[in-house]
Order: structure tokens, then C-alpha cells, then sequence
């Protein structure tokens, strides 16, 4: 397939994927000759006679693969975001192909002792060179050849069964969705959103992927709610016998691996280093959200009038809230318009905190209709990268708010960004998009991804923007949310999507009294997810599980977390960041939210301390932090930017956990 749109680099701006010429016939020749060409260029890094110094073997690694980077990039990303049955099939074949792949470069003896040999004494060099010596490692260099051999089959396995969990969430989405033909069982829901989701007479109401999904907030009638709520608590049932069987091979390869459990493994290539250090941090937080959450429940069973139920805990708590603060979340919605809120509030606030520049590409096509292109310039008018953004929930994309790169930043190929933000928001099937609170908040928070990815200013792919370890990544973007509430940002976007007049005053202060109310149940709700794959993620090498639901029940008991009024934010069966990565994901790691959260809330009080939304702070924050990506130790760069280790005070009074 000469003409195929892969073989070589893009020709459009910024080598942006050229997603008009790209269909699914594309992928699998150029998976195979991307994977046959990276594999001769390894070889001949490995077969060098000459010594093995940094240019000519790490350097070199870096230069090799680009045609299969470029296609698995661009597939990873639309089996993602518009995953046909094309496209589903694909993934099923090459996946597996892909780990083979892997395992075919990191267990190469001769290449793995050639990076050995390698010395340099520039700090960026050295720094990439213990990267690439910690991934051979850890993808198991190290192992006699029969453990090598164990290892490939158990990645192989690994691969398969959570794409099936994948795709079998993914259908759930929809098969396991509320189908009701009586819309007086809907009230409560917007005439708009009934409206988005009328099909052939009836209404169809997908699950989002999380366990309390929003319309329980806002549905009336008690019955519907249960409906809704025991959807998706068990939804996709076959996930479970897959979670048991990702949780014990994952445990056997730990194990091969050298270490006793996956969670011992997952860890010890982050900041956290050890488990006990997770545990000790997840423990300080039980008691206090628990007590926190049990408090909340007494509320809103006194509001209700008897003893609720976990479907209605969203409910009561909006009613709570409005009696309470006298603030009702609905209020706001039509203060917050999609575009507004992107533009005028997204874009302005990165505009006035870094003095970056956005403009409309139009010319430049994503993969899908509803998807955007912007370009974005530094203050002083130079490029920076591109900016695609994906906002709308479909059938062929899976659940959740995300970023992804689909160029790196990098000096080595003198290349720029393109990064993508995918969100969720329901569209409209006529009309305004408008948002939640939560959502408008989503937007920030990927959006602080993006700026990640945006300024990264590195010299080698492998540390640029977001490649630093999983605990750190969502520090950065937790950062951006503050200015989702920040006076003047909102002011700016926080407009009347007929009127254009802005938000009362009065409302605000409302929305920023009643912040910490229902923090027991988010805590809680959380917690409880990170603690279950803690759980799952320190089985022992042979221990086995008969019954996945008995586990999971026992595993929150013992944690101290269990509380049938909240449920864990994920159960098992639909525990999408933890089982559809076969040996990555977010396995072993959900704790990293909570983690990098103690970080973000330090850096939001140093904002605050120094006077907010100034240039100044923006480029510290830049410089120090954002731009080097995972060129440098994190928490060395985490102290350039603060100026000393991070404490959990100002997270446990964020949350309203302090005593």
C-alpha cells in the first residue's frame, strides 16, 4: 500500500494526523510494516561493533520505530474516542501483536548490554539513559531465558483478557443503558436533555462510567433512580471472572519479576517508591471521610424523611444543599455555555496565567465532525503546538475525560506539540450546549493536561510533556481547576447563554459556601476505588480468588471504607482505569489522584499566597515545573517550583477533614 498515509511523516502543520486520508484499512499494513522496520533498526543498534556510546544506542533508540509510533498513536487514540466494530477488530488482532513486539525489544540481550556499556556525562543524557535502563528492568532484561519465555505468554494473556474487559465495558455503556417509554418516569431531567436522548419513542439513558451517574441527582421518581443506580453497579457481570484472572497473572509476573505483589512492582517506578508510604497516606484518610460521610448521611435522611438508599443519596444531597446554602447546582447551567466556557474561560485564563494565544484552525480536520483544531502561540507571537478538542459522549467512545498527544514535543526530531483533550458532555439534540459545574471543572482539569503536554520543552520523546510517573500526572492538571472558580475567570465565561448577563453575584457565593458539603461521600466514593485495587493489586503469587464480588466486599470491610450509602466510585466489573491495560493502565495506582492532590493543594495555597492569576506566577510555574516534563527527578522540580516538600494539611482542610 504505497499510498498509505503512515509510511511517512504528515505533511500538515505541525504534523498534525491526516485524519481525511486515514481509514481502517490503513492500520494493520502499517502496524505490521512498522513493526517489521523497528525491529531491523533495533537490531542494528544491537549488532553495532563499534562502542556503545549515548548517540549511537539510546539516542539511536529514540530516532527508531516512527512509523509504528505514528500508527499506533493515531489507533490508540480513535479506538478511544470512535471505536467502530472495524476498529474493535483490529484492536483484538494487534494488540497482542504489540506486546509480542515489546517483549521482542526490552528481552534483546545483546541491546540490553549495549545500554549497559553507555556513559555520559550530561545530566539530561544520564537521566534518559537510567529511564531506558529502569524500563528493560522492569520489563524483565534481567530474567533467565525460561522466565523470559513465562514472562512473554503472561504479557500475551494479559493483553487479550483486558481487551475483552474493555470492550465489553464499552458495550455496557449502551447494552446495560435505562430504557424508559414513559418520559413522566424522567422527571426532573431538562427538557433538553430528555430531548437528547429520545429514540424511536422511547428514551435511552447510556451509563457514564462511574458508579453514581448524574441524572440521580435529578430524577424524582424513586423507582427510576433504583433502575438507574442497579444498572450500573452491575453492569458488564463477565468483568468480574476478568478481574480475577488480570489481578492473579498480573501477581504471578510480579512475582517473576522480583517483586511481592503488583502493587509493590506498580510503585516502585513512581514518587511514591514504596507501598507502605501509600498506605500510610490512604489510611490517614479513611476515618475522617467515613465519619465525614455517615455525618452527611444523617442529613439527608432528616431532609427525606426516612432512611435513603445509595440511589438516593445525589438526590437528597441537591435538596440538602439547596435548603442548606439555598443553592441548587441546576441554576448555573445556563451560565455555562460549551464554547463560552471554553474560549472565555479555558483559553482566558491560560491567556492572562501564561500569556499564550489561541486560534481557530477550521482548515485542519480531526477524526470526527464535532472534533476541533486550534492553534496556539506564546506571548511573543512564536508556535507553541496544536490544540484538538473532542467534548461530546457517542456510542463509539468510552467513558470518562482524558488527554493524549498525538505529536510529542520533542528537539531530537525538532518537533512541536499536538495535544487532545476528549471530554463527555452530553450533545444536545438541538440548541446550546450547556454545563454542569463538574463538567465546566472537567475542562479546566484536562485542559491543565494539555498545558502540560503544550509547554513541554525537552529534547528526547521519551521524558516529554506528560511521561513522568503516574502519580505525578494529574498534579499539574488538578492545578489548573482552581481557575475554574477564579473571580475574574468566571466573570469572563460565566455568562447567560441568551441574556449574556453575567452570573449573580449571590449564586457564586453560594456555589463557594456549599463547596465542602458532600465531601464525605466524594472522599469516601474515592477511597473506596483506591482501596479496591490496592486490594486486588496485592494478592499473592497464587492466591486465588472464587468469588470476585465476595472479594471486593471483604476488601472494603477490611479497609475500614465499607459503606453501603456510598459505593465505591468504580466496582470491579466496570473498573475500567485498573483492568483494560493489560500490564499498564492506572493498575495498582488509582491511588495517585489523592497523590497528587496533596501536591496540587500545596501549589494552589503558593498561588494564592502570591497574588494568583499574574504573568509572573504562570511562568514559574512553567519554567519550574511544566516544561521539563520527565526530564528531571519530579520532586526535584516540584521543589523548584515550591520552594520546599509538600504537607497534607492543606489537602485534609480542602476537604474538610481536619478536626
Amino acid at each position: 500500500m504505497a499510498e498509505n498515509p503512515f509510511f511517512s511523516p504528515s505533511t500538515l502543520p505541525y504534523k498534525l494526523p491526516n485524519f481525511a486520508e486515514i481509514r481502517e484499512e490503513h492500520y494493520l499494513p502499517a502496524f505490521e510494516r512498522g513493526m517489521t522496520d523497528h525491529l531491523r533498526e533495533v537490531e542494528a543498534i544491537a549488532g553495532d561493533p563499534g562502542p556503545a556510546t549515548f548517540a549511537n544506542t539510546v539516542e539511536a533508540l529514540e530516532r527508531s520505530g516512527q512509523i509504528l509510533k505514528r500508527t499506533a498513536t493515531v489507533f490508540m487514540s480513535i479506538a478511544s474516542s470512535d471505536a467502530t466494530d472495524g476498529i474493535r477488530e483490529i484492536e483484538t488482532e494487534i494488540l497482542p501483536k504489540l506486546t509480542k513486539h515489546g517483549d521482542a525489544i526490552h528481552l534483546n540481550r545483546a541491546l540490553y548490554e549495549r545500554i549497559k556499556q553507555v556513559a555520559t556525562e550530561d545530566p539530561e543524557e544520564a537521566w534518559l539513559l537510567e529511564k531506558y535502563r529502569v524500563d528493560f528492568v522492569r520489563a524483565g532484561a534481567d530474567l533467565s531465558e525460561a522466565d523470559q519465555e513465562r514472562l512473554k505468554e503472561l504479557n500475551e494473556e494479559l493483553t487479550k483478557v483486558a481487551t475483552t474487559f474493555s470492550q465489553n465495558l464499552l458495550r455496557a455503556s449502551t447494552g446495560s443503558a435505562l430504557v424508559v417509554e414513559d418520559v413522566k418516569e424522567l422527571d426532573g431531567l431538562s427538557e433538553s436533555a430528555i430531548k437528547a436522548i429520545e429514540k424511536d419513542g422511547k428514551y435511552v439513558l447510556p451509563l457514564l462510567n462511574f458508579t453514581n451517574q448524574p441524572a440521580l441527582a435529578e430524577l424524582t421518581d424513586r423507582q427510576t433512580r433504583r433502575k438507574l443506580y442497579e444498572l450500573s453497579v452491575n453492569r458488564a457481570p463477565e468483568n468480574f471472572d476478568l478481574a480475577v484472572r488480570l489481578a492473579t497473572l498480573r501477581a504471578e509476573r510480579a512475582a517473576l519479576l522480583g517483586y511481592p505483589t503488583h502493587a509493590a512492582y506498580s510503585v516502585a517506578d513512581q514518587t511514591a517508591k514504596t507501598t507502605d508510604a501509600v498506605e500510610e497516606m490512604l489510611g490517614k484518610l479513611v476515618g475522617p471521610a467515613v465519619a465525614n460521610a455517615r455525618r452527611e448521611a444523617e442529613l439527608l435522611s432528616e431532609q427525606a424523611g426516612f432512611p435513603i438508599e445509595a440511589w438516593d443519596w445525589s438526590f437528597y444531597a441537591e435538596k440538602v444543599r439547596k435548603a442548606r446554602y439555598d443553592f441548587d447546582g441546576s441554576e448555573l447551567r445556563p451560565y455555562f455555555e460549551l464554547d463560552r466556557v471554553l474560549r472565555d474561560g479555558v483559553f482566558h485564563a491560560a491567556g492572562e496565567l501564561y500569556g499564550i494565544t489561541f486560534a481557530d484552525r477550521d482548515d485542519l480536520a480531526g477524526y470526527h465532525p464535532d472534533v476541533r483544531v486550534f492553534e496556539v502561540f506564546n506571548a511573543d507571537g512564536s508556535q507553541l503546538g496544536l490544540f484538538v478538542f473532542d467534548p461530546y459522549a457517542r456510542p463509539t467512545k468510552r467513558g470518562g475525560a482524558w488527554m493524549n498527544n498525538l505529536v510529542d514535543q520533542s528537539h531530537l526530531f525538532g518537533e512541536l506539540p499536538v495535544v487532545m483533550n476528549n471530554l463527555n458532555v452530553t450533545k444536545p439534540a438541538e440548541g446550546p450546549t450547556l454545563l454542569t459545574f463538574d463538567e465546566v471543572n472537567t475542562a479546566f482539569h484536562e485542559f491543565g493536561h494539555a498545558l502540560h503536554g503544550l509547554f513541554s520543552d525537552v529534547r528526547f520523546p521519551r521524558v516529554s510533556g506528560t511521561e513522568v510517573p503516574r502519580d505525578f500526572v494529574e498534579y499539574p492538571s488538578q492545578v489548573n481547576e482552581m481557575w475554574a472558580t477564579w473571580p475574574s475567570v468566571l466573570a469572563n465565561f460565566a455568562r447567560h447563554h441568551e441574556t449574556g448577563e453575567p452570573v449573580p453575584a449571590e449564586l457564586l457565593e453560594k456555589m463557594k459556601a456549599a463547596e465542602k458539603f458532600n465531601q464525605g461521600f466524594a472522599t469516601v466514593e474515592y477511597l473506596a476505588a483506591a482501596l479496591l485495587d490496592w486490594a486486588w493489586h496485592k494478592l499473592a503469587p497464587g492466591e486465588t480468588v472464587e468469588d470476585a464480588e465476595a472479594f471486593e466486599a471483604a476488601a472494603l470491610e477490611r479497609a475500614g471504607i465499607a459503606f453501603d450509602l456510598v459505593r465505591t466510585r468504580y466496582r470491579t466489573n466496570y473498573f475500567a482505569h485498573i483492568f483494560s491495560s493489560g500490564t499498564g493502565g492506572y493498575s495498582a495506582g488509582y491511588y495517585s489522584y489523592i497523590w497528587s492532590e496533596v501536591l496540587d493543594a500545596e501549589s494552589v495555597e503558593w498561588f494564592k499566597e502570591n497574588d494568583g492569576l499574574k504573568r509572573g506566577n504562570g511562568d514559574h510555574f512553567r519554567s519550574a515545573l511544566l516544561s521539563v516534563g520527565g526530564s528531571m527527578d519530579v520532586m526535584a522540580a516540584f521543589r523548584n517550583f515550591r520552594g520546599r516538600d509538600p504537607r497534607i494539611e492543606p489537602l485534609l482542610e480542602r476537604r474538610g477533614l481536619l478536626t
